[in-house]
Parts: C-alpha cells; sequence; structure tokens
C-alpha cells in the first residue's frame, strides 16, 4: 500500500513538474479580481503548480487563447464547452457537483397544464413560456431539440423567426430588440406597472423559471420551458409568492420526447434534456489530472467556514458565479475528458440543432446535376425559390455522373446531390457524404421508404422457407431492380444460400432456381432460364422485355406469375399484394384473388402474414436522400426545402414550378422523385448506414460478391453491376 502511494506521488511530481504553472483564463473584470485572490490563497497555502491569472474578456476570447497556448484553462457552461470541443477541440476535465441528488446536471423539461391534451408533436401553433433569450433550460434546449427532431424548421438559420412562426405568440424576456420578432415578447408582463416588457430581469414578472411557470400558471402561455425543479419550488405551498399560493403540482404534466406525457416528478425519464454541469476545460496535450488536482488541493482548504478566500462564493466581488457557480458544492475530475461524453446525446444534439447560425452559411447552395433534363429544371427551381426570397439561393452545377457530383461535393465545390440507394451507398462509403433531407413517398406514410418482401401462396402442406428456395421457381420485377432484384439476389448471395462464380451473378441465379422470370434478363451472355417463365402479350411476343407488353412485368406482374402459378416466389414490395386483391384489380387474372391467400417469407425462416411486412421483409427500401459534405450545416439544407416545399410541393400550389414533377421537362424523377409528396428531416439517421439500414447494405453488399472482393473491386463492382441494370430502370422507383 506505501509503495503503490510513493508511486502515485512521483507520477504526481512528474506531472506536476511537466505542467508548472496554470494559466486561468477570466472573462470579466470581476471574475480576474477573484482568481488573483485566488492565485494568493492558493500560493499561501504550498499549492502547485502555481496559479496565474490573465484577462481573455469573454469565454470565446479564453478558448482561442487556450488553442493557441496564451492560456491553459477556463470554466465553461455547456453550449460553450460543446463550441470548445467542436471548433477547437478542447476537453473538460473538471466537473462541478451542485447537489447530492442530481450531482452534475439539471434537466430541462416542457411543462402544460393536465388535461391540456398537448403532447411535444402538437406544440406548434400554441403559445410559450421562456425562462429568457440564449438561456439553456428556456431557450436553448427546447428549440435546439425541436430543430433537431425536425419539429421547427429554420430557414436561414433564423432562429427566432423560426420560434415566431412556430409558436402562436410566446414570451422570450430579452428579445425585445428590433432584430428579434415582436410576437416573441407579445405575452410579457412587464414589472406591476406595465412597464419594461420583455426585460431580461426580475423587472418582467415572467422572467427566468419562475416567471416562465408563472406564465403558464396564468394562462399567457399553453408550455413552459423551464427545469426539472421548478414546478416542485412554486407549488404546494412551498413559496411565499402571491401568484403562487394556490398552484398543486398535480395539476401540471411533463412533455416527454416519446410524445408521451408524465407527472412533474418523472423528470428522470421524461425530459427534453440532461443539461451537464459547467466544466474547466483544456488543451487536448495538458494534464487534466494536474488542473484536477490543483483544484482540490483548493476546494479542500477554501471550500468552508474559517477562511477569508472562498472559491465557490462570489459575493465579495458584486457579482455571481464567477470562476464557479456559487452552487458548487465539490469539484470532480471528469474520467472521461470528451466533451461528448459529459454532455450526453440529448444535449449534444440540442447543441447541433442551435449550431445553425446564419453567419456562417454560405450565399448560395450549388446543386449537383446530371442531365441536360435537369439542369433545365434546376434553373427554374432556383428562379422559383429566389422570386419567394428563400435562403440560401440555389446554384446549379452540372455534372457528367452521380459519382462526379459526389467529388465535387468531397472537395466542397458543389453542397448537395439527391441520390437513391446504391448511391447514397457510394456517397457515405467512398466520398464521406451524409444525409441532409430525405423524400417521403405518402402522405400517411412517415417511414418514408418501403419494404421488399418475398411473396408466397399459403400450402399447408408445402410452408417452404426462404432457406428452402433452392431449385423453386421465381418471379422479379425486373432486371436490376431493387424490390425485384439487387435486395432478394443480394441478400441470398450474403448469406451464402447463392454461390456466385467468377462474379457471374445472372449465370449463378440460373443455376439456384430451376427457372424464371427476369423482364429485361434477354440480353447476350446472359442465361435463357432467366426468362423462361415470362409469357410476353396477349399474343406471345415482346416476351422477357422490360415494359407492360411483358404481362409478368413490374410488381403486378411479378405477383401476376405468382398467382398463376408459373412461379413458387414473387419478390416484389409489401403493398403489391394489397394493390392487386380484395377487389382492387378488377382485371380477370386478379378479380377473385384474396390476401389471406398469401404469405411472406422471412428472413429468420419463418412464415408471417402479409399485413406483418414491418417485421417479416428481406430490406427495408430507403428513400432517396439529399447528400450534402459532412462540414454542411444540415438543418439550413432541409430548412430551405421546408420552406421551399410550403410554396411548391403540391399539384396545386398556384406558383408555376412544382418541385415533385418533372413532366414540364419531359423527363422523370429529376432532381426529386416525382412519387414525393413531402421533403422530411433526417432525424436521427445522420449517416449512410443509418439512412440505408444493415438489412439494405447486407443486399448491396451482397451483390460485391466475395469472389470480387479487394478494395477497389468493391465499389466498382456494385456500380458495374447495378450501372447496366439501373439504366433500364432510372424511372421506376424499384
Amino acid at each position: 500500500m506505501k509503495n503503490s502511494r510513493n508511486v502515485f506521488l512521483l507520477l504526481f511530481v512528474h506531472a506536476t513538474l511537466s505542467l508548472e504553472r496554470v494559466r486561468w483564463c477570466t472573462v470579466s473584470q470581476q471574475e480576474l479580481s477573484k482568481c488573483n485572490d485566488m492565485s494568493k490563497a492558493f500560493a499561501g497555502a504550498g499549492i502547485l503548480p502555481s496559479l496565474e491569472c490573465t484577462e481573455g474578456g469573454s469565454a470565446a476570447n479564453c478558448t482561442q487563447m487556450i488553442k493557441d497556448y496564451l492560456a491553459d484553462a477556463v470554466t465553461l457552461n455547456g453550449r460553450l464547452i460543446y463550441q470548445a470541443g467542436k471548433e477547437h477541440g478542447l476537453k473538460p476535465v473538471v466537473g462541478e457537483v451542485y447537489d447530492q441528488e442530481i450531482g452534475t446536471s439539471y434537466y430541462a423539461v416542457a411543462v402544460v397544464k393536465k388535461g391540456s391534451n398537448i403532447t411535444i408533436n402538437s406544440l406548434k401553433g400554441i403559445s410559450s413560456c421562456h425562462t429568457g433569450i440564449n438561456r439553456t433550460a428556456g431557450w436553448d434546449v427546447p428549440v435546439g431539440y425541436l430543430i433537431d427532431s425536425g419539429r421547427l424548421t429554420a430557414m436561414g438559420c433564423d432562429l427566432p423567426k423560426a420560434v415566431s412562426d412556430y409558436f402562436s405568440a410566446s414570451c422570450v424576456p430579452g428579445a425585445n430588440s428590433v432584430n428579434y420578432p415582436k410576437s416573441l415578447c407579445q405575452l410579457c408582463k412587464g414589472d406591476l406597472s406595465g412597464q419594461n416588457k420583455c426585460r431580461a430581469n426580475s423587472q418582467e414578472q415572467y422572467y427566468d423559471y419562475s416567471g416562465a411557470f408563472r406564465c403558464l400558471a396564468e394562462d399567457a402561455g399553453t408550455v413552459a420551458f423551464v427545469k426539472h425543479s421548478t414546478v416542485p419550488e412554486y407549488t404546494d405551498g412551498k413559496t411565499l409568492s402571491s401568484w403562487a399560493q394556490n398552484l398543486r403540482s398535480q395539476d401540471f404534466q411533463l412533455l416527454c420526447r416519446d410524445g408521451s406525457t408524465a407527472d412533474v416528478t418523472e423528470w428522470r425519464t421524461c425530459h427534453l434534456a440532461r443539461i451537464p454541469a459547467r466544466a474547466v476545460v483544456v488543451r487536448p496535450d495538458t494534464d487534466g489530472t494536474v488542473v484536477f488536482q490543483l483544484l482540490n488541493q483548493g476546494q479542500q482548504r477554501f471550500n468552508g467556514a474559517g477562511t477569508k478566500f472562498q472559491m465557490f462564493d462570489s459575493t465579495a466581488y458584486g457579482a455571481q458565479n464567477l470562476i464557479f457557480r456559487d452552487s458548487t458544492t465539490e469539484l470532480i475530475a471528469i474520467t472521461s475528458q470528451n466533451y461528448q461524453a459529459w454532455l450526453g446525446d440529448e444535449y449534444l444534439h440540442a447543441m447541433e440543432g442551435l449550431s445553425c447560425d446564419p453567419n456562417t452559411l454560405p450565399e448560395s447552395l450549388n446543386w449537383c446535376v446530371i442531365s441536360t433534363e435537369e439542369i433545365w429544371k434546376c434553373g427554374e427551381m432556383a428562379t422559383a425559390f429566389r422570386k419567394k426570397n428563400l435562403k440560401p439561393a440555389i446554384q446549379c452545377i452540372s455534372a457528367k455522373t452521380k459519382e462526379e457530383c459526389m467529388e465535387l461535393i468531397q472537395k466542397k465545390e458543389s453542397d448537395a446531390v439527391a441520390l437513391g440507394g446504391a448511391d447514397i451507398y457510394t456517397a457515405g462509403k467512398t466520398y464521406g457524404l451524409v444525409p441532409a433531407a430525405g423524400e417521403s413517398y405518402s402522405a400517411d406514410d412517415n417511414s418514408n421508404a418501403y419494404y421488399a418482401v418475398a411473396l408466397v401462396k399459403r400450402n399447408p402442406s408445402n410452408a417452404f422457407t426462404i432457406s428452402d428456395l433452392r431449385g423453386k421457381k421465381s418471379c422479379h420485377t425486373g432486371l436490376g431492380r431493387t424490390a425485384g432484384w439487387n435486395i432478394p439476389i443480394g441478400m441470398l448471395i450474403k448469406k451464402g444460400i447463392i454461390k456466385p462464380r467468377d462474379c457471374n451473378i445472372p449465370q449463378a441465379v440460373s443455376e439456384f432456381f430451376s427457372a424464371s422470370c427476369v423482364p429485361s434478363a434477354n440480353q447476350d451472355n446472359y442465361p435463357s432460364k432467366l426468362c423462361q417463365l415470362c409469357i410476353g402479350d396477349d399474343s406471345g411476343n415482346n416476351k422477357c422485355s422490360a415494359s407492360s407488353q411483358e404481362r409478368y412485368y413490374s410488381y403486378s406482374g411479378a405477383f401476376r406469375c405468382l398467382a398463376q402459378d408459373s412461379g413458387d416466389v414473387a419478390f416484389v414490395k409489401h403493398s403489391t399484394v394489397f394493390e392487386n386483391t380484395d377487389g382492387k384489380n378488377t382485371e380477370s387474372w386478379a378479380r377473385n384473388l384474396k390476401s389471406s391467400d398469401f404469405q411472406l417469407l422471412c428472413r429468420n425462416g419463418a412464415r408471417a402474414e402479409v399485413t406483418q411486412f414491418a417485421q417479416c421483409h428481406l430490406a427495408r427500401v430507403p428513400a432517396q436522400a439529399i447528400m450534402v459534405h459532412p462540414d454542411t450545416n444540415i438543418f439550413a439544407v432541409y430548412g430551405l426545402l421546408d420552406k421551399a416545399q410550403d410554396y411548391f410541393g403540391n399539384d396545386s400550389n398556384g406558383n408555376g414550378f412544382k418541385m415533385f414533377d418533372s413532366s414540364t421537362f419531359q423527363g422523370k424523377n429529376l432532381i426529386f422523385k416525382d412519387s414525393a409528396v413531402q421533403i422530411v428531416p433526417v432525424k436521427e439517421r445522420r449517416t449512410y448506414k443509418e439512412w440505408l439500414g444493415s438489412e439494405y447494405i447486407e443486399s448491396l453488399e451482397g451483390m460485391q460478391t466475395p469472389q470480387c472482393s479487394g478494395s477497389a473491386a468493391i465499389t466498382t463492382n456494385v456500380a458495374v453491376l447495378l450501372a447496366g441494370s439501373l439504366l433500364l430502370t432510372t424511372a421506376t422507383t424499384s
């Protein structure tokens, strides 16, 4: 035990010698004064290394000075820790603790009156009460959270304007300058004589935690953004304030992130974000242990009665919270020394939502397009957006291929491109791009995707599974199409059920199934068995063509191939069976079909009912996404497109240009898919892997067979394999 203590002391001495002094950066004259007194107190007590004080003037200056080796440490709040970590790589090493119950954090909550039927999903259009502009629990977290979750959009990163458009009226003390929309102060009360309305001080009766809660209690607003302890502190007789005398905590409830509500005591599980305590940050090369040891010796000597200098008290300097918060009970070492871990996911995401800064936005967004028709449509889109003063403005950049667009964005010579599944994979994996927004294809379907399924007839005497497909007859929507070819064949290869030789996937498929109909596989060098089940048109011509002249083409055709017993399994999308059964399709071949006569084959070897497609499918097929460089602010991109679709998103908009229609430009699916009904936020799906999903990626990688492996071959193979087939299907959704 003694030896280990000696080793520790030796290590500490060595570390101390390596950091001979700690230069503390102060953000105000009062803080500098307190720091100088702390330095003298530490020196008088023989605490090492020596503490020196330097003047920074502001938190932003201090973080820059630390990065430039002109200072070593400063205490910051959560938002500033986020900026210091993201922009300068600074790390938190010592954290403040405020009370034993919740330690180094508190919780930002949204409070409503019980029985109001309001949830986190129905905040748009109601009135709101905030503690003050740019305050953590009352502004930063709720606004950041609403933007991050896609509920609130900010065109041009104008957050005050976005909030004023989102809520019908608000009280946001401090938002009373000419730069802010008037509705942000509309609910404020001022002092007893009605003066000082919307001031960021106690003269405004709706200022701070108690004021925001009072704004709700007095029915000025419908939701209050406060901290978890606010309601308990001002209800059930806990306060002498006259306005709160008859308030009961049971008459209020919290709004949870999942859309539910909870009792005000349930703040640990029902909140908008856990707000981290303030922390001391240093450069990545600074030994955080030394800084903690210095402050730990200090708090043992100067935190309590009997000493002239008090680390956690600022009253002697005529201010509050100098260097450390006055409510701090102790300082602790931060073991992870990582700003993301200290802030936590909820708070981190809220800060990312809040990071949409109009001052850092480019003048224009360079949109990459690849055909004459797309250039034409993009030019019209840029003009239409400009007439409505949408920001940032659109500039059209032309490239020969989608891959060239990806390369231009990687080099920051372009900003955005709309891509589908296989291209999203390449854009993410090879070029490091990320999704900024996505498309949705159905007004009632929030998943903005569809499912690729394996459909079979219900047959109790022959209930084969996905593992028993060898030797069966197969029906496909078409060669190279997503639900009908790429996903099922890719998945079967990835699982080792189909084993291609020499990269020849068509040959391997023809050897696996006894016969198939794969429209458009009637090409040279393709095995004839891939067209064996196809039937052509009524006179037997155009057999295996990739058009409606082949009666087994596309979704309904592949399903017909199964329904008429030509094949044993049909690879289609989840809605195909419902569109062609139970009287929905009146053609003679489908008239008497019932959806209950069919089942799905699941990846795990089970069978399921056709209604269970969300649990039993081969892959969820992702929607198109707008892909951008990771440095591009995705909230600015989505903010632009979301505002744009208000004007140009539906057919009856009366504004001339239509985002989701390409007929005017003699093409299909130009920039956006024609079947899109809405641009949607990416929410938590921030990477190409999260957007595509593991099942889809597995099927895509199955098409890059192991025999064709090697780092160069991986992307080449998927490109070669899909390029030929996707040329046939660029106008289709599958």
